[in-house]
């Protein structure tokens, strides 16, 4: 981009994480401001007709209109990609459009994608319904079981798709074996890093192709605004991506994106304390008469606790926990206790927020899953999802202590 200078002819990639968090991607203008600037327009004028024709040809390079490109926007993705250690980045208006714009961009009709089944509800439903409109087929397979990834491929299989930690029982699968499996088959690997973000885990470093992140959780951090963002090599980004987001129009605001670099600044700190809170949490649950079980990839009882942390820096924010009952019916009422007896935790579906949010996944987030696709991923009518803040943790397990005793 010629119209803005950059502030540092500087590589990010020698520099801490946390630098980069704060300095890189940075633009600035002539009247050489400290912080970003919020650019508030729609388009962008010319000095002349030729320049005008000259810049649309190569929009990928020039601000000419903010559907293509926009100042605050590209240094959002500029930050992103450094963060991540990938080349380049696009960034949409939500998670889900990130997600369509990747599928979109990388399959046609008749193609094929393995996904694990433990992931967003609306990632299920994009692939099971939507995607299959237009004649692609998914293949949902356990994520922790690498026999049945390879045999779920087909001479038509494109792209494989993971979510680790998952939402909402954290499973953790093992990123780079995935990953070895999907080259063998020349398939693009994309994996959804929301729940741990680059502060605590770099997909890309483990084998994957293309990293997928809800902008809106924990990179904006303050549940203020939606975004998503595509991560991974230049000619696949800017290549195949950027045409598509270009003409379909799913991009992200500069308002958004100018709030996102004010969340990209303290997202370590806030991963930190989140991640060292939520395991406090954790072991607390643990503790309770009430509940059979709890998911927190830190804790020794999580199924895949030596995957995750050889994967991950810490633990994460999420925890999951399960109440006993009888019945699906029985289990959902003393869920539902625990989550209306709260008054701390929002009842919200979002999560990544600096506030503990709290919500009951299979009639929320999962409601619109089948009950068979929820049963395989292991959502029970009995599991609580928590995404913890930065509260005082004892406080937390106080404000859950009276749906608990």
């Amino acid at each position: 981009m010629d119209d803005l200078t950059p502030k540092e002819a500087l590589d990010f990639s020698e520099l801490g994480f946390d630098t980069a968090a704060v300095r890189a991607g940075t633009l600035r203008t002539e009247y050489n401001e400290h912080a970003e600037a919020l650019f508030l327009t729609s388009s962008f004028c010319f000095k002349s007709a030729a320049e005008a024709a000259e810049r649309f040809a190569n929009s990928e390079d020039f601000f000419t209109y903010s559907r293509f490109t926009n100042p605050t926007v590209t240094m959002l993705q500029d930050r992103l990609a450094a963060l991540e250690g990938g080349e380049a980045c696009i960034v949409t208006s939500s998670g889900m459009s990130a997600i369509l714009s990747i599928v979109m961009s990388a399959l046609n009709a008749g193609d094929h994608l393995v996904s694990s089944r433990s992931i967003f509800g609306s990632s299920l439903n994009l692939f099971a319904t939507i995607f299959s409109r237009f004649g692609i087929t998914t293949t949902f397979v356990d994520p922790n079981d690498l026999d049945a990834w390879r045999k779920a491929v087909q001479p038509n299989t494109r792209l494989f798709f993971l979510e680790s930690p998952s939402n909402p029982l954290t499973e953790v699968s093992d990123i780079r074996a995935i990953g070895e499996i999907a080259r063998q088959v020349n398939a693009l690997y994309v994996v959804d890093n929301c729940f741990c973000t680059p502060a605590l885990q770099r997909p890309l470093e483990f084998g994957a192709d293309v990293v997928v992140h809800s902008a809106t959780k924990y990179i904006d951090g303050q549940g203020r605004v939606l975004g998503g963002a595509i991560v991974g090599k230049r000619d696949f980004v800017m290549g195949k991506v950027f045409p598509f987001v270009r003409t379909a129009g799913p991009t992200l605001s500069a308002f958004n994106a100018w709030l996102m670099l004010r969340g990209l600044e303290t997202l370590s700190i806030r991963m930190e304390r989140q991640s060292a809170n939520a395991l406090k949490i954790a072991q607390w649950l643990e503790t309770r008469p009430c509940i059979k079980r709890v998911w927190y990839p830190k804790l020794r009882s999580h199924p895949q606790h030596e995957i995750a942390m050889r994967q991950q820096k810490l633990g994460g924010a999420l925890v999951a926990f399960e109440l006993e009952g009888d019945t699906p019916e029985a289990q959902r009422a003393n869920a539902w206790r625990v989550i209306d007896q709260t008054r701390l935790c929002s009842i919200t579906g979002n999560l990544g927020d600096t506030r503990t949010t709290i919500t009951h996944p299979a009639s929320t987030t999962h409601a619109r899953v089948t009950p068979e696709a929820r049963a395989a991923a292991g959502v029970t009518e009995g599991v609580i999802r928590l995404s913890v803040g930065l509260e005082d943790p004892q406080d937390i397990c106080d404000d859950l202590a009276r749906g608990t005793a």
